[in-house]
């Protein structure tokens, strides 16, 4: 695999596309950026046992039935970060207990111990080729990590701390190099070229906590959002926005954004609001071009995801699904800008998943409630849900190619789930 060593000028552009390294990121939002509003405080001694969460489960805490493959119970407190490799079967994940691992998800061992953070690690993200891993904290530091050698991935060391905002709040890896984007709560964008650990560009133009923000799919372009509700689309090479909306124009005001989201023509942007607002913006023209409803008023949109219906790459505006505290799933065509189909949870939405193709119309939702659930978007039919969390999930990646998910809970474990359809 390649080692991704782009050079500064090789996020400009035209990307020369090498194939083996494109690994689609279907996190573009995995944005939990409910960490700080997750509670907390019911389970700081693992929440093993703990029955004080029960009221959320009928009455029958103490027994919830546990369907998953495996547990990764090392985290002493709140896990709030989750990631798997693109290949390999391995997770990376962070929490309240200022600690990161690597970790197997076929049997739950511990292969590294990421330490280093002296407050809770918010984001643990592999680079795209695997190559590299990068952790965020609410202590503002960012810590990278890479493997050593190439005959297995068991061993990996400590790279370099790279000086960014006061706190992380998401850290993204461009899709096809070793470029490495954060947003700060200090309403700064960061971007750094790895493995050197120089920094490339500090954006300034928000004026609030850049709550999220990614690449766009196809790597030319940077688009970031903050709790004041402005929404910056960039060129990495250059410090000016190329367009900015703001609350000031009474069809973008959404009382602060939530999540973003862009489709993987890389044409438009949908963005949630706190309010339950989510508009969708052209990245050619800067503009509103149409507002989606579907969610209840006043209930924030934590998670923004596009699927593909067909089960191959689209190029038209896409598919999307937008998920909210109101529990509730909405799948748009964007095309026609109809509602396809709503799906429901019983607590919050915390995070959207979408399968790699050639199985794109596999979604995966994670709750409040304590479970995932596993949808075919084609026609909103439920084909699995996942339980055995006691908290809330906070944070969910798929692994292998999507055969499996990995969940970061509240209750201080990950799990490991099968995404496959249950046999009739």
């Amino acid at each position: 695999m390649a080692s991704g060593k782009a050079r500064a000028e090789d996020i400009d552009l035209e990307m020369e596309d090498e194939g083996e390294q494109f690994i689609t990121e279907d996190d573009i939002l995995a944005e939990v950026q409910d960490d700080g509003d997750a509670p907390m405080d019911e389970d700081d001694e693992e929440g093993e046992g703990e029955d004080a969460l029960g009221d959320l489960a009928e009455g029958s805490s103490s027994h919830v039935e546990d369907n998953s493959l495996q547990h990764f119970a090392t985290h002493a407190s709140s896990v709030f970060t989750v990631s798997c490799h693109p290949t390999q079967p391995l997770a990376v994940s962070g929490g309240e207990d200022d600690l990161g691992y690597i970790w197997d998800i076929t049997d739950g061992e511990v292969i590294v111990k990421l330490t280093g953070h002296t407050d809770s690690v918010t984001s643990a993200v592999w680079s795209t080729d695997g190559e590299l891993i990068a952790t965020g904290g609410m202590d503002g530091k960012v810590r990278v990590w890479r493997r050593v050698g190439k005959a297995d991935y068991r061993t990996w060391e400590f790279l370099t701390e790279l000086q960014g905002p006061d706190e992380v709040m998401f850290l993204r890896w461009h899709p096809k190099g070793t470029v490495l984007l954060a947003g700060g709560n200090d309403s700064t964008l960061w971007l750094w070229q790895l493995p050197s650990g120089t920094t490339m560009q500090v954006l300034a133009g928000h004026s609030g906590p850049v709550n999220c923000g990614s690449f766009t799919p196809d790597g030319k372009r940077i688009i970031s959002a903050d709790q004041d509700g402005n929404l910056i689309f960039w060129d990495p090479r250059s410090s000016t926005p190329l367009f900015k909306l703001g609350p000031d124009d009474a069809r973008f005001n959404l009382d602060g954004i939530t999540s973003i989201g862009v489709n993987p023509s890389s044409t438009l942007a949908i963005v949630g609001g706190a309010a339950g607002g989510v508009r969708v913006v052209s990245l050619s023209k800067g503009g509103v071009t149409g507002t989606l409803g579907g969610h209840t008023e006043g209930e924030s949109i934590e998670a923004i995801e596009f699927v593909e219906l067909t089960g191959s790459a689209s190029t038209g505006p896409g598919v999307v699904a937008t998920g909210a505290t109101d529990g509730k799933v909405c799948i748009w065509d964007l095309s026609t800008m109809r509602l396809r189909a709503t799906l429901e949870h019983e607590d919050a939405i915390t995070t959207l998943l979408a399968h790699p193709t050639p199985k794109g119309y596999l979604l995966v939702s994670a709750s409040a409630d304590r479970t995932l659930k596993t949808w075919d978007a084609r026609s909103g039919t439920l084909l699995r849900t996942h339980t055995g969390h006691r908290g809330p999930v906070l944070g969910a990646s798929l692994g292998l190619d999507g055969s499996v998910v990995v969940s970061a809970g509240d209750d201080g474990l990950c799990m490991v789930y099968t995404t496959e359809a249950e046999e009739q």
